[in-house]
């Protein structure tokens, strides 16, 4: 089983990065949990999010946040559209089903005329 957080959007924000103070590198990065084994994939519904500085190539923690930056991050979150939590069904699923359902339906006629 293996669980990762996949990219749904990265966004440039335009304001000053607290550490460098530079205008060009902060990015706000949202994330969605994928879940993936041998028997299904799932999107959850697990979300997370981070502001970086791609200039000082630190991770701003909401303690830095300055006013403005936290106003683009709360206007980004209401805009944000996260994926719909589904789960797919492998191959795997789809034979482990089939086979359990034949055994029932073999169980099923021997118990029903058992001078098969």
């Amino acid at each position: 089983m293996s669980e990762k957080l996949v990219t749904i959007k990265e966004v440039v924000l335009k304001n000053n990065c607290p550490e460098c103070y530079s205008n060009e590198g902060l990015r706000l990065t949202f994330k969605q949990k994928i879940i993936d084994t041998r028997f299904y994939k799932s999107i959850t519904s697990q979300i997370s999010h981070e502001i970086a500085c791609k200039v000082c190539h630190t991770i701003i923690y909401p303690v830095k946040w300055t006013d403005d930056i936290e106003q683009v991050f709360e206007y980004q979150k209401r805009a944000f559209v996260p994926k719909k939590p589904l789960t797919y069904l492998k191959k795997a699923s789809w034979f482990a089903i089939i086979l359990a359902s034949i055994i029932v339906l073999v169980i099923i006629l021997l118990a029903i005329y058992p001078n098969l």
